[in-house]
């Protein structure tokens, strides 16, 4: 099973990520590649693959992507067909932890063999707190994921699930209780 999580940034999807990766050993993140710089502890390989915009560009040339977004100026982020067959080789599902526009292109590319959440933020002000208290962007880039934020929101019912966070718990046990009842997790 492939498992798609969006949601606007801030909106806590690599939380629900990092939980089934943490607490299930049938699951494995598919690494995307990106051209922004890593924030705070990112190590390149682990939660992306940094690249230069250049070599980015690249990569769309030689047809090394599944799919692919210039979510901000020279700022891509993309999944890499690699990435995919190395995980099913090794008889895991895949994750994907990506934009709402990634996540609607893989739903697209994968049908029906791909579950697509959708991580809601319970309003734009509790996003734009939580983004704050992130402390890993300007506030410029703030804004501009703000504003994002708000546009993303009207994409959500075109996910398979959406789940609100409001109350991490809460949210998590339903994500638990929705892979149950599909065989996902035992």
């Amino acid at each position: 099973m492939i498992l798609i999580f969006c949601a606007p940034s801030g909106s806590g999807k690599s939380t629900f990520v990092k939980h089934l990766l943490t607490h299930y050993n049938n699951f494995e993140l598919s690494v995307s590649a990106t051209s922004r710089a890593p924030r705070g502890q990112e190590q390149n390989g682990k939660e992306y693959y940094f690249v230069s915009a250049e070599r980015f560009r690249q990569l769309i040339a030689e047809d090394q992507l599944i799919e692919y977004q210039e979510v901000y100026p020279d700022h891509f982020y993309g999944t890499l067909r690699s990435e995919i067959a190395r995980i099913q080789n090794a008889g895991h599902h895949v994750i994907f932890d990506v934009d709402v526009k990634g996540g609607l292109n893989l739903k697209r590319i994968f049908g029906d063999d791909a579950l697509a959440i959708f991580i809601q933020p319970p309003s734009i002000e509790e996003l734009h707190r939580r983004l704050i208290a992130r402390n890993t962007d300007s506030a410029e880039m703030i804004a501009q994921r703000v504003e994002k934020a708000s546009k993303e929101l009207e994409d959500a019912p075109y996910f398979d699930v959406r789940i609100l966070n409001d109350k991490l718990d809460i949210a998590i046990a339903e994500l638990e209780t929705l892979l149950r009842s599909k065989g996902i997790i035992n």
